[in-house]
């Protein structure tokens, strides 16, 4: 490793919950490249989605903010150009910012109507968060049909073929002719797969349509012709994450070839979730941990001591950006509710002296779509994970699943006297969350803590 700063690449997918991972666990899913990433570097064992679904988390990332202090809904929201961004802080420190897929902070649907009108759609300068490079969409969630806009060109161009593969050819294209040599880069590369729709590359395709696979013990259909059809979905899904390992092996390999791997910390990851199944459930949105649990790999090559280090510590999305700033000796500029997790990837610190996570599901504004009148809101500690939900006139307990005996979420413990000590603790810390970062939920009295927000 030179003296000089680290590059930083991101690489964040959409709707890949951590348990589809080899080195998470999965027997079924084909992920050599990804798993290899963790055994020479570090993975994160309970890295949540702190708002599960794809906007709030992408503000989040990109501010270090949580989404409730600006009332993000779901979907359907478009950042403001007087937020301070990633970019920001990586441009001020002499960085080249390099964005490459997808944005999803533009107002999709909402502004702009279906989805292939929104890809064909610029990201206007102004809304792109000011990353130098910008090779960027919106969003598509057709990864045979996808195009992207070169900085301020409002002409779209095509993405030949797989939308993976094509937006890693346009960030190696990038990284090989197009940037600033003399300045360490800061790329973040989101591809939307494995989002619905379920497509792969045909080969993968067919290579999984036939395939066994294990189903969970929290997998439940309500009918064959469900069951059959969410198996399907499953191994299309493998078949998609197989493509993405396919392509961190190929970046890595560049950056190898290149001369860079040696000055460059990666870091692997992704939005949110996807249920396929679990608890009778499909997609993203809820508590449980198909949907808030994530991957989260770092290597840094200039820790080859820490190669295959598990942190067991929660993780949220908060956490993400004074982190990726800490790994190339960076702080944000300002204050922010997230930790700094450089420190654990280091070993210099073994535990966050925080007790746990916040989770919340803070609006969604499309009716018949979950959580539309109720809302929820959560804390994850290291063993436990407690849920509230409801209305504007307060939220109630919901949820409280032992995650140490109970891993698939099975066995709702809300009104098990046995634990009654552990849920007014997790109580507490919620309350105590909440009206710290002045989060605008109404939260009902309960197990002896008085209500925040509540008129009455």
């Amino acid at each position: 490793m030179s003296d000089h700063r680290p590059n930083v690449i991101v690489i964040l997918c959409d709707q890949l919950r951590r348990q589809a991972v080899g080195c998470y666990g999965d027997a079924d899913a084909v992920t050599p490249n990804i798993d290899r990433l963790a055994a020479e570097g570090v993975r994160f064992d309970s890295a949540c989605s702190t708002y599960p679904i794809c906007v709030p988390f992408r503000f989040t990332m990109m501010t270090g903010q949580y989404a409730h202090t600006r009332l993000v809904p779901g979907i359907e929201w478009r950042m403001s150009p007087a937020e301070r961004t990633l970019a920001d802080e990586f441009n001020e420190a002499g960085y080249e910012s390099i964005y490459v897929g997808k944005w999803h902070l533009d107002g999709g649907h909402g502004r702009m109507g279906s989805a292939e009108q929104t890809n064909r759609t610029p990201v206007r300068r102004p809304y792109q968060g000011r990353w130098q490079k910008w090779l960027g969409f919106e969003l598509r969630n057709d990864p045979h049909d996808t195009w992207y806009f070169e900085d301020d060109d409002p002409t779209p161009r095509k993405i030949d073929g797989y939308q993976t593969d094509g937006l890693f050819d346009l960030a190696l294209q990038h990284l090989r002719h197009g940037r600033d040599k003399s300045k360490p880069f800061h790329l973040l590369l989101s591809v939307e797969p494995p989002h619905p729709p379920y497509i792969a590359p045909a080969d993968l395709q067919a290579a999984w349509a036939d395939r066994e696979i294990q189903l969970p013990p929290n997998f439940h259909a309500e009918s064959e012709a469900v069951r059959a059809q969410l198996i399907a979905q499953r191994r299309t899904y493998y078949a998609m994450v197989e493509n993405l390992d396919t392509n961190v092996g190929r970046l890595r390999r560049f950056l190898t070839e290149q001369g860079l791997a040696e000055d460059t910390t990666l870091l692997f990851l992704s939005d949110h979730g996807e249920l396929l199944g679990a608890h009778g459930l499909t997609s993203k949105q809820r508590p449980f941990e198909e949907s808030v649990g994530v991957p989260l790999i770092v290597y840094d090559p200039r820790r080859p001591d820490r190669a295959g280090a598990v942190i067991t510590e929660p993780a949220c999305t908060e956490d993400l950006f004074p982190t990726f700033l800490g790994l190339a000796g960076l702080q944000p500029r300002e204050h922010l509710p997230g930790e700094d997790l450089s420190y654990l990837i280091a070993g210099e610190r073994q535990q966050l002296a925080r007790p746990g996570v916040l989770l919340e599901f803070v609006a969604e504004l499309r009716e018949r779509v979950p959580f539309y009148d109720e809302v929820w809101r959560g804390f994850r500690s290291r063993r436990y994970k407690y849920t509230v939900k409801g209305d504007k006139n307060g939220a109630h307990p919901w949820q409280f699943f032992d995650l140490q005996v109970d891993p698939y979420e099975m066995t709702n413990l809300i009104d098990d006297a046995a634990h009654r000590a552990s849920i007014t603790e997790h109580h507490s810390w919620l309350r105590d969350r909440m009206e710290e970062t002045l989060d605008p939920l109404a939260l009902a009295p309960a197990f002896g803590h008085p209500s925040w927000n509540q008129w009455r």
